[in-house]
Order: C-alpha cells, then structure tokens, then sequence
C-alpha cells in the first residue's frame, strides 16, 4: 500500500498550519488585539505626533536659527535652517540691548508676586463660591464670569485714570492691586477653575471637621487648599506665563522706568537703529533679525525651563481641575 500521498498531505497540512499561525502572529504584531495596541496604528501614531510637533516646534527652531547666523547668512537666501558660521553676536547685542538683567528682574516680580497673589485669592473666592452659603452666589458667579468675557481695552482708560490719581502708574502695585481684589489678569478664569475643582469634592471632607467646630476659614487652609495643590499649580502657571507675557497692559500702565521685557523687546528696534542711537556699540550693521530673534528667545527662555520641570504636574493638575471637560 502506498503511502506516500498520505505523508505528502500531512506535510502540506502541517505546513499551512505553521505559516497560518506565523500569519496570525504577525497579524496580531502589526494590529494588536485592540487598534491601538498594534505596531501599525502606534506607527500612525508617532507620525501625526511628530507633525504636529514640527508645527509647535517649527517658530522654536526658525528662531534659534535665525539667531546664531551671520549677517551674510541673513542675507543669503540659499542658507534657510543650517548657518555656515555660528555666530553669538546677535544673542550678546540682543542682552545688552534689552538691558537683560533689570528688564528679568521687573518681570519676574511682576509675574510671580501677581502669580501668588492670584493662586491664594481665586482659591478663596472660588471655594466661597462652591461650599459656602454666600447670599446672591448665582449672581455674583454670574458677574466673575461678565468680568472674563468684557475685553480689556473696554475698561483701560478707567483704570489708567484710577492709577493716576493714586500715584500707582510706573509701579508693580498697577498689577498687584487687581490681583489682590480677585480681577488680576485673567482671574475670573481661575475663580471658576478653583469653583470646578472644589464643587467636584466629596462633602465627607467637611462634615468632621465641622461636627469639631472648626471655622470657614480653618476648613479652607487645613482641609480644601492641600486638596487644591494640582489646581494651585495650574492656576500659578497659567497666571505666571500671561503675565510674562503681558505687553498691552505694561504699554499703557508702565511707560518708563519700571519697564518687563516686552516693553525692552518693543523698545530694542530704537536701540538698534542707528540713526536713533547715538552710541553704535549696539549696532554694527542695519540687519537686526537676528538680534531681534535672540532677544525673543531670552524672553521666552525662562518660562520653557520652568515648565520643562513642571510639566508632569502640570498636566496632572489639568486633568484634576475639570479643564478638560
């Protein structure tokens, strides 16, 4: 009896269920279980994150190189991302021409005393707001939220007046005064970012502490603020970079003297011109790009190193405060 077409028939047959299993497995490698647990959808993945990337990191990248070039690269249209010569000029012109060090030192006071003061503030007004029986809550809820929507520009002239006849013009306390009072820069915002955290906390928290006798404010700084850390920091941080970033409201509140950085970066195309300079110890040639480049990236350089350290509890605050929803 013959049979070999029996072995031949079980060697085709073992044969297909091996590369049906190798196909299996490879199916299971490239799309995974679920979509996104395969290598083709991680792959899609990692390409439209990496274009997106591009496009934040795109102005970043433009600047650092514009910066470091020559004047002839500056003028040489065939040199776009890579210089041929590195140069730091531009980045030395540009930090004298900011006066860097005073200019840094008026803007980080304004930034993060205004940053504090708005964090213990809002989150006072928003945790009144959210637990305690204010009378007129509604409407006074509804009046933060007129203050966020009335633009700036509405209201300037009043204030500009009102600092005026007090004597606060050229000062800090132009930007510390309404941070004290809850109407800083943006914080109606943080006033309904802290009333959506603390609305969203379990009653549970209070009630011991209120059968012991313990006051509002006892509640508020033992119990609901060590709670609100991730708000706070959200909060601060949010304060802080719009604050450092500010330039309509120096313009007008801070004409000379006490003087941020946005106001030396509006200021530095008269030093480096010159026919406005009298002194050419800043200027020794009528392109300015790439100073100007380097002084933008000394403005933005503190904010990226703070939140290059903050950003993991940055965006954990983020998804704990109700932003997101």
């Amino acid at each position: 009896m013959n049979t070999e077409p029996w072995v031949q028939r079980a060697r085709n047959y073992a044969t297909s269920f091996l590369w049906s299993r190798k196909a299996q497995k490879y199916k299971m490698v490239m799309l995974g279980r679920n979509l996104s647990d395969g290598l083709l959808a991680k792959m899609v993945i990692y390409v439209l994150l990496s274009i997106v990337a591009y496009l934040y990191l795109q102005p970043l990248l433009y600047m650092i190189s514009t910066m470091l070039k020559t004047v002839s690269d500056l003028l040489d249209p065939s040199v776009k991302w890579i210089p041929r010569v590195v140069t730091w000029e531009n980045l030395t012109k540009a930090y004298k021409g900011l006066q860097y060090p005073e200019a840094l030192r008026n803007t980080a006071l304004i930034a993060l005393s205004c940053s504090i003061v708005q964090v213990l503030i809002c989150s006072m007004t928003g945790y009144a707001l959210a637990r305690l029986a204010v009378p007129f809550k509604g409407l006074i809820t509804a009046l933060v939220l007129l203050t966020f929507l009335i633009p700036p520009q509405v209201i300037i002239i009043p204030l500009y007046v009102i600092f005026s006849k007090l004597g606060l013009l050229n000062t800090l306390f132009v930007f510390l005064v309404p941070a004290i009072f809850g109407q800083g820069l943006k914080g109606a915002l943080f006033i309904l970012i802290f009333r959506q955290f603390f609305r969203a906390q379990p009653p549970s928290l209070e009630e011991a502490a209120k059968l012991d006798g313990a006051s509002a404010a006892r509640l508020y700084f033992r119990i609901m603020l060590p709670l609100a850390q991730s708000a706070c920091l959200v909060v601060f941080l949010f304060s802080f970079i719009w604050y450092w970033n500010m330039y309509y409201e120096p313009s007008m509140f801070l004409a000379k003297g006490f003087t941020p950085l946005s106001i030396r970066l509006d200021q530095l195309e008269d030093v480096l011109n010159p026919s406005l300079l009298g002194s050419k110890d800043l200027v020794s040639n009528p392109v300015t790009e790439g100073t100007k480049m380097g002084a933008a990236f000394l403005i933005i350089l503190p904010p990226l190193v703070i939140f290059m350290f903050l950003q993991r509890w940055f965006i954990t605050g983020i998804e704990r405060t109700g932003i997101v929803e």
